[in-house]
């Protein structure tokens, strides 16, 4: 009997490959080493991941999907050794709403720059001024693009996404095993606060007399 010959598809990916390397590899992001940069022209990239690659990008984000994604630009020299990576981000996301986790779809769409210093030095200190140009950074010695329009993205996301309608409830705290107060609860004290306030007053029914 003829021994059976795994299929293409089957022997595409090795068998106990994660999912998620497999899903990674689809989406073609390039890597660019900084030593074989041109310093004459400028290197151009497209990144636009595929499903499986969206899916991943968006787990690495906490998102519950992403529909549409482009990452678009090029690599300029600098100088004698640094680089500037200018590029254009457009997405369709959905993120959860902070109040009630339903879905609310956003739409990107940001210009990036990254400048890639050679003699970038991190700050010795930890209080430190944040500088004007806040894109500086040392120059790795290879440029993930997959790695920056991810970064690219988790800043360009609404920081706070609301569904239509959603606010924001009541916040109560109380130590365990006892009943918050809320701000119904604490109403009637108020009201008390105000007469202790008006009684403290000169003239008050419960100012303090003086003594015969």
């Amino acid at each position: 009997m003829a021994e059976k010959k795994p299929s293409p598809k089957t022997a595409a990916r090795p068998a106990g490959a994660p999912l998620e390397a497999a899903a990674q590899a689809s989406t073609d992001a390039p890597r660019f080493r900084a030593a074989t940069l041109s310093h004459r022209k400028p290197t151009r990239f497209r990144w636009r991941p595929d499903g499986p690659g969206r899916a991943a990008l968006a787990r690495s984000l906490d998102l519950p999907r992403i529909d549409g994604f482009s990452f678009i630009g090029e690599i300029l020299p600098e100088g004698r050794s640094d680089f500037v990576l200018k590029a254009r981000l457009q997405a369709d996301v959905t993120q959860s709403c902070v109040v009630t986790l339903a879905p609310v779809p956003a739409k990107i769409d940001e210009e990036i720059s990254r400048r890639f210093l050679s003699d970038w030095q991190p700050p010795e200190t930890e209080e430190f001024e944040i500088p004007e140009d806040d894109s500086q950074e040392a120059l790795p010695e290879e440029i993930d693009i997959a790695e920056v329009a991810r970064e690219a993205l988790a800043l360009a996301l609404p920081p706070w996404p609301r569904a239509e309608g959603a606010e924001l409830g009541e916040a109560v705290y109380a130590p365990p095993g006892e009943t918050p107060l809320t701000d119904e609860a604490l109403k009637p004290f108020a009201g008390l606060a105000g007469l202790l306030k008006k009684d403290d007053k000169p003239g008050g029914a419960s100012g303090s007399g003086s003594a015969d």
